[in-house]
Protein backbone atom coordinates (compact mmCIF):
# COMPACT_ATOMS: atom_id res chain seq x y z
CA UNK A 1 0.00 0.00 0.00
CA UNK A 2 1.73 3.10 -0.98
CA UNK A 3 0.76 5.53 2.05
CA UNK A 4 2.65 6.71 5.02
CA UNK A 5 1.16 4.60 7.80
CA UNK A 6 0.44 1.21 6.25
CA UNK A 7 2.90 -1.60 7.59
CA UNK A 8 3.35 -4.31 6.76
CA UNK A 9 6.51 -4.36 8.90
CA UNK A 10 9.98 -4.19 7.64
CA UNK A 11 9.03 -6.84 4.97
CA UNK A 12 11.17 -6.21 1.51
CA UNK A 13 12.98 -2.97 3.18
CA UNK A 14 16.55 -4.81 4.47
CA UNK A 15 18.04 -1.31 3.71
CA UNK A 16 15.61 0.21 5.83
CA UNK A 17 16.56 -2.07 8.75
CA UNK A 18 20.15 -1.77 8.60
CA UNK A 19 20.04 1.52 8.77
CA UNK A 20 17.95 1.63 11.26
CA UNK A 21 19.71 -0.95 13.56
CA UNK A 22 23.01 0.62 12.60
CA UNK A 23 21.94 4.25 13.39
CA UNK A 24 20.43 3.60 17.05
CA UNK A 25 22.95 1.38 17.81
CA UNK A 26 26.01 3.21 16.84
CA UNK A 27 24.23 6.46 18.91
CA UNK A 28 23.26 4.44 22.08
CA UNK A 29 27.43 3.33 21.88
CA UNK A 30 28.59 6.80 21.76
CA UNK A 31 26.62 8.27 23.93
CA UNK A 32 26.95 5.88 27.18
CA UNK A 33 29.73 3.42 26.89
CA UNK A 34 32.17 5.85 24.33
CA UNK A 35 31.84 9.08 25.36
CA UNK A 36 35.05 9.80 24.82
CA UNK A 37 35.14 9.19 21.42
CA UNK A 38 32.30 11.77 20.08
CA UNK A 39 34.66 14.38 19.20
CA UNK A 40 35.44 11.98 16.25
CA UNK A 41 31.90 12.72 14.99
CA UNK A 42 31.06 16.64 15.79
CA UNK A 43 30.16 18.42 12.50
CA UNK A 44 32.78 21.19 12.75
CA UNK A 45 33.43 23.50 9.82
CA UNK A 46 36.59 25.28 11.58
CA UNK A 47 37.90 21.84 12.06
CA UNK A 48 37.58 20.62 8.31
CA UNK A 49 38.65 23.91 7.15
CA UNK A 50 41.60 24.63 9.52
CA UNK A 51 42.64 21.13 10.18
CA UNK A 52 41.82 19.92 7.03
CA UNK A 53 40.05 17.07 8.99
CA UNK A 54 37.74 15.97 5.93
CA UNK A 55 36.76 12.64 7.31
CA UNK A 56 34.90 14.52 9.34
CA UNK A 57 31.98 15.22 6.45
CA UNK A 58 31.63 11.56 6.18
CA UNK A 59 31.62 10.47 10.12
CA UNK A 60 29.66 13.38 11.06
CA UNK A 61 26.98 13.06 8.27
CA UNK A 62 25.88 9.21 9.28
CA UNK A 63 26.01 8.97 12.82
CA UNK A 64 23.98 11.18 15.32
CA UNK A 65 25.38 11.92 18.17
CA UNK A 66 21.80 12.99 19.95
CA UNK A 67 19.76 10.32 20.80
CA UNK A 68 16.40 12.31 20.07
CA UNK A 69 17.64 13.13 16.90
CA UNK A 70 18.81 9.44 15.95
CA UNK A 71 14.87 8.42 17.23
CA UNK A 72 13.02 10.55 14.96
CA UNK A 73 15.41 9.47 12.31
CA UNK A 74 14.94 5.98 12.92
CA UNK A 75 11.06 6.48 13.27
CA UNK A 76 11.27 8.73 9.71
CA UNK A 77 13.26 6.10 8.25
CA UNK A 78 10.71 3.25 9.02
CA UNK A 79 7.80 5.48 7.83
CA UNK A 80 9.78 6.21 4.71
CA UNK A 81 10.94 2.68 4.05
CA UNK A 82 7.65 2.49 1.60
CA UNK A 83 9.65 3.52 -1.06
CA UNK A 84 12.16 0.84 -0.70
CA UNK A 85 9.43 -1.47 -1.33
CA UNK A 86 8.11 0.58 -4.48
CA UNK A 87 11.70 1.17 -6.29
CA UNK A 88 13.89 -1.92 -4.93
CA UNK A 89 16.43 -1.45 -2.52
CA UNK A 90 19.36 -0.58 -4.93
CA UNK A 91 17.15 2.95 -6.23
CA UNK A 92 16.44 3.53 -2.72
CA UNK A 93 20.00 3.34 -1.71
CA UNK A 94 20.72 5.72 -4.99
CA UNK A 95 18.31 8.07 -3.83
CA UNK A 96 20.28 8.32 -0.44
CA UNK A 97 23.63 8.16 -1.74
CA UNK A 98 22.69 11.10 -4.31
CA UNK A 99 20.89 13.27 -1.75
CA UNK A 100 23.77 12.34 0.87
CA UNK A 101 26.12 13.80 -1.62
CA UNK A 102 24.18 17.17 -3.00
CA UNK A 103 23.64 17.90 0.45
CA UNK A 104 27.29 18.04 1.83
CA UNK A 105 27.92 20.35 -0.51
CA UNK A 106 24.79 22.27 -0.07
CA UNK A 107 25.69 22.77 3.57
CA UNK A 108 28.82 24.18 2.62
CA UNK A 109 27.49 26.88 0.08
CA UNK A 110 25.09 27.85 2.84
CA UNK A 111 26.90 28.23 5.19
CA UNK A 112 30.01 30.32 3.07
CA UNK A 113 26.77 32.12 1.81
CA UNK A 114 25.67 33.37 5.57
CA UNK A 115 29.17 34.17 6.15
CA UNK A 116 29.50 36.49 2.93
CA UNK A 117 26.18 37.81 2.59
CA UNK A 118 25.39 38.38 6.54
CA UNK A 119 28.10 37.92 8.35
CA UNK A 120 26.82 35.06 10.30
CA UNK A 121 28.97 32.11 11.36
CA UNK A 122 28.15 28.92 11.79
CA UNK A 123 30.70 26.28 12.75
CA UNK A 124 29.12 23.47 14.38
CA UNK A 125 25.74 21.91 12.85
CA UNK A 126 23.82 18.97 14.36
CA UNK A 127 25.44 15.36 13.43
CA UNK A 128 23.62 12.60 11.47
CA UNK A 129 22.50 11.00 8.26
CA UNK A 130 20.15 14.33 8.39
CA UNK A 131 20.42 15.49 4.85
CA UNK A 132 19.08 12.40 2.83
CA UNK A 133 15.88 12.19 5.76
CA UNK A 134 14.98 15.81 4.87
CA UNK A 135 15.06 14.93 1.08
CA UNK A 136 12.69 12.25 1.56
CA UNK A 137 10.27 14.33 2.01
CA UNK A 138 10.18 15.91 -1.19
CA UNK A 139 9.13 12.16 -3.05
CA UNK A 140 6.73 11.67 0.12
CA UNK A 141 4.80 15.05 -0.63
CA UNK A 142 5.10 14.04 -4.17
CA UNK A 143 4.30 10.41 -4.36
CA UNK A 144 2.06 9.09 -1.41
CA UNK A 145 -1.43 9.94 -1.64
CA UNK A 146 -3.22 11.78 1.08
CA UNK A 147 -5.76 9.87 3.09
CA UNK A 148 -7.98 11.71 5.58
CA UNK A 149 -8.43 9.32 8.46
CA UNK A 150 -9.88 11.73 11.19
CA UNK A 151 -10.99 15.38 11.59
CA UNK A 152 -9.91 17.40 14.75
CA UNK A 153 -12.68 20.17 16.38
CA UNK A 154 -14.63 19.88 12.85
CA UNK A 155 -12.09 21.88 11.11
CA UNK A 156 -8.27 20.22 10.81
CA UNK A 157 -8.12 16.95 9.24
CA UNK A 158 -5.95 14.17 10.28
CA UNK A 159 -4.34 12.37 6.85
CA UNK A 160 -2.07 8.96 7.36
CA UNK A 161 1.24 11.57 6.56
CA UNK A 162 0.15 13.69 9.26
CA UNK A 163 2.38 11.96 12.16
CA UNK A 164 5.34 11.91 9.65
CA UNK A 165 5.25 15.56 9.30
CA UNK A 166 4.91 16.11 12.99
CA UNK A 167 7.85 14.21 13.55
CA UNK A 168 9.68 16.04 10.65
CA UNK A 169 8.70 19.07 12.73
CA UNK A 170 10.08 17.31 16.05
CA UNK A 171 13.19 17.15 14.19
CA UNK A 172 13.69 20.45 12.67
CA UNK A 173 13.01 22.49 16.28
CA UNK A 174 15.47 19.84 17.82
CA UNK A 175 18.34 22.43 17.41
CA UNK A 176 19.36 25.81 16.41
CA UNK A 177 21.59 25.16 13.15
CA UNK A 178 19.76 22.60 11.93
CA UNK A 179 17.34 24.44 9.45
CA UNK A 180 20.59 25.18 7.01
CA UNK A 181 20.44 21.13 7.03
CA UNK A 182 16.72 20.69 6.30
CA UNK A 183 17.20 23.34 3.40
CA UNK A 184 20.50 21.54 2.04
CA UNK A 185 18.64 18.50 2.61
CA UNK A 186 14.97 19.15 0.85
CA UNK A 187 16.89 21.13 -2.16
CA UNK A 188 19.12 18.36 -2.48
CA UNK A 189 15.96 16.00 -2.68
CA UNK A 190 14.02 18.02 -4.65
CA UNK A 191 17.33 17.99 -7.61
CA UNK A 192 17.55 14.26 -7.27
CA UNK A 193 13.72 13.87 -7.43
CA UNK A 194 13.46 15.69 -10.61
CA UNK A 195 16.95 14.80 -12.07
CA UNK A 196 18.67 18.11 -12.27
CA UNK A 197 21.76 18.35 -14.06
CA UNK A 198 21.24 14.20 -14.75
CA UNK A 199 22.66 13.67 -10.85
CA UNK A 200 20.24 10.36 -11.00
CA UNK A 201 23.28 9.11 -13.95
CA UNK A 202 26.26 10.39 -12.18
CA UNK A 203 24.92 9.49 -8.44
CA UNK A 204 23.88 6.08 -8.61
CA UNK A 205 25.20 2.61 -6.58
CA UNK A 206 26.55 0.74 -8.82
CA UNK A 207 25.05 -2.90 -9.97
CA UNK A 208 27.80 -5.05 -8.45
CA UNK A 209 28.21 -3.13 -5.19
CA UNK A 210 24.08 -4.02 -4.39
CA UNK A 211 24.92 -7.30 -5.78
CA UNK A 212 27.53 -7.79 -3.19
CA UNK A 213 25.29 -6.53 -0.53
CA UNK A 214 22.31 -8.19 -1.37
CA UNK A 215 24.65 -11.41 -0.67
CA UNK A 216 26.50 -10.62 2.29
CA UNK A 217 24.02 -7.58 4.11
CA UNK A 218 20.47 -9.21 2.73
CA UNK A 219 20.43 -12.08 4.91
CA UNK A 220 21.34 -10.59 7.98
CA UNK A 221 18.26 -7.70 7.90
CA UNK A 222 16.02 -9.53 5.87
CA UNK A 223 12.30 -9.90 7.25
CA UNK A 224 10.29 -12.85 7.14
CA UNK A 225 6.57 -11.93 5.28
CA UNK A 226 4.09 -10.95 7.91
CA UNK A 227 1.27 -12.48 5.88
CA UNK A 228 2.96 -16.42 6.70
CA UNK A 229 3.62 -15.52 10.54
CA UNK A 230 1.90 -17.26 12.94
CA UNK A 231 -0.95 -14.72 14.63
CA UNK A 232 0.35 -13.71 18.14
CA UNK A 233 -0.39 -15.36 21.43
CA UNK A 234 -2.67 -14.68 24.46
CA UNK A 235 0.75 -12.83 26.32
CA UNK A 236 1.43 -10.66 23.43
CA UNK A 237 1.62 -6.90 25.50
CA UNK A 238 -1.04 -4.71 24.71
CA UNK A 239 1.34 -2.29 22.94
CA UNK A 240 2.07 -5.36 19.87
CA UNK A 241 -2.18 -5.51 19.79
CA UNK A 242 -2.94 -1.85 19.48
CA UNK A 243 -0.14 -1.69 16.47
CA UNK A 244 -1.60 -4.05 14.86
CA UNK A 245 -5.11 -2.71 14.90
CA UNK A 246 -4.07 0.59 13.56
CA UNK A 247 -1.98 -0.94 10.72
CA UNK A 248 -5.20 -3.21 10.09
CA UNK A 249 -7.83 0.57 10.45
CA UNK A 250 -5.18 1.96 7.94
CA UNK A 251 -5.51 -0.60 5.68
CA UNK A 252 -8.95 -0.79 5.82
CA UNK A 253 -9.37 2.82 5.08
CA UNK A 254 -7.35 3.05 2.22
CA UNK A 255 -9.08 -0.45 0.80
CA UNK A 256 -12.64 1.06 1.33
CA UNK A 257 -11.75 4.14 -0.42
CA UNK A 258 -10.64 2.53 -3.23
CA UNK A 259 -13.20 0.38 -3.48
CA UNK A 260 -15.96 3.10 -3.39
CA UNK A 261 -14.08 5.00 -6.48
CA UNK A 262 -13.74 2.05 -8.11
CA UNK A 263 -17.65 1.64 -8.07
CA UNK A 264 -17.85 5.17 -9.00
CA UNK A 265 -15.78 4.48 -12.14
CA UNK A 266 -17.36 0.73 -12.94
CA UNK A 267 -18.47 0.41 -16.77
CA UNK A 268 -20.50 -2.36 -18.37
CA UNK A 269 -19.45 -6.09 -17.28
CA UNK A 270 -18.55 -5.13 -13.73
CA UNK A 271 -15.18 -4.17 -14.59
CA UNK A 272 -13.47 -0.22 -14.86
CA UNK A 273 -14.67 1.43 -18.35
CA UNK A 274 -10.85 2.05 -19.23
CA UNK A 275 -12.03 2.60 -23.08
CA UNK A 276 -13.82 5.60 -22.24
CA UNK A 277 -11.60 6.90 -19.67
CA UNK A 278 -7.85 5.86 -21.61
CA UNK A 279 -9.66 6.40 -24.91
CA UNK A 280 -7.41 9.98 -26.27
CA UNK A 281 -4.11 7.97 -24.66
CA UNK A 282 -5.12 5.51 -26.90
CA UNK A 283 -5.86 7.19 -29.98
CA UNK A 284 -2.64 8.71 -29.34
CA UNK A 285 -0.59 5.80 -29.11
CA UNK A 286 -2.14 4.42 -32.22
CA UNK A 287 -1.88 7.61 -34.13
CA UNK A 288 2.22 7.20 -32.89
CA UNK A 289 2.26 3.61 -34.47
CA UNK A 290 0.79 4.50 -37.95
CA UNK A 291 3.22 7.34 -38.32
CA UNK A 292 5.88 4.75 -37.56
CA UNK A 293 4.74 2.06 -40.34
CA UNK A 294 5.40 4.27 -43.04
CA UNK A 295 1.23 5.61 -43.54
CA UNK A 296 0.25 2.31 -43.34
CA UNK A 297 -3.11 2.15 -41.30
CA UNK A 298 -1.87 -0.64 -39.45
CA UNK A 299 -1.58 -0.04 -35.87
CA UNK A 300 1.35 -1.72 -34.10
CA UNK A 301 0.40 -4.39 -31.22
CA UNK A 302 0.98 -3.22 -27.60
CA UNK A 303 3.78 -4.44 -25.62
CA UNK A 304 3.01 -7.49 -23.78
CA UNK A 305 2.37 -6.49 -19.94
CA UNK A 306 5.22 -7.25 -17.09
CA UNK A 307 4.43 -9.36 -14.94
CA UNK A 308 6.63 -7.52 -12.00
CA UNK A 309 5.02 -4.63 -12.56
CA UNK A 310 1.23 -6.53 -12.26
CA UNK A 311 2.52 -7.96 -8.91
CA UNK A 312 3.68 -4.40 -8.27
CA UNK A 313 -0.05 -3.09 -8.55
CA UNK A 314 -1.12 -5.95 -6.62
CA UNK A 315 0.95 -5.31 -3.33
CA UNK A 316 -0.71 -2.26 -3.83
CA UNK A 317 -4.54 -4.11 -3.40
CA UNK A 318 -5.78 -3.40 -6.72
CA UNK A 319 -7.04 -6.42 -8.62
CA UNK A 320 -4.92 -8.52 -11.11
CA UNK A 321 -7.79 -7.32 -14.08
CA UNK A 322 -7.54 -3.73 -13.09
CA UNK A 323 -3.71 -3.78 -13.15
CA UNK A 324 -3.58 -5.42 -16.28
CA UNK A 325 -5.94 -2.98 -17.55
CA UNK A 326 -4.07 -0.13 -16.20
CA UNK A 327 -0.67 -1.33 -17.89
CA UNK A 328 -1.98 -1.51 -20.99
CA UNK A 329 -3.93 1.68 -21.60
CA UNK A 330 -1.04 3.04 -20.22
CA UNK A 331 1.65 1.20 -22.43
CA UNK A 332 3.15 -0.17 -19.65
CA UNK A 333 3.78 3.14 -17.59
CA UNK A 334 3.70 1.69 -14.26
CA UNK A 335 3.60 5.50 -12.60
CA UNK A 336 0.90 6.62 -14.82
CA UNK A 337 -1.03 3.36 -13.91
CA UNK A 338 -0.15 3.58 -10.01
CA UNK A 339 -1.73 7.46 -10.24
CA UNK A 340 -4.55 6.28 -12.26
CA UNK A 341 -5.77 3.63 -10.02
CA UNK A 342 -5.61 5.95 -6.78
CA UNK A 343 -7.25 8.50 -8.16
CA UNK A 344 -10.24 6.54 -10.04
Amino acid sequence: MLNGTSSIGLHKAPLSKCLMVVFSSVAFILAVPLQQYQSYFVYDFKAIKQDHTIWRIISARIICLDLKDAFCNCLLIYNFRIFERRYGSRKFASFLLGSWVLSAFMDLLLVEALRRTLDVSVSILPSGFLGPIFGLFVPFYYSIPSLQVTQVLGRFSITNKTLVYIVGLQLLTSSTNIWILAFSGMLSGIMYHCNMLKVQQLLYVPEWLARCASLTLEPLFVSADPTHDSPIEMGATLEIQRQQRTELLDQQIMLAQLNQNNRRRRGQGGFINWERLFSPLRNRFNANNQQQGNGLNIPSPSPPVSEEQVARLMEMGFSRVDALQALRATNNDLNMATNFLLQH
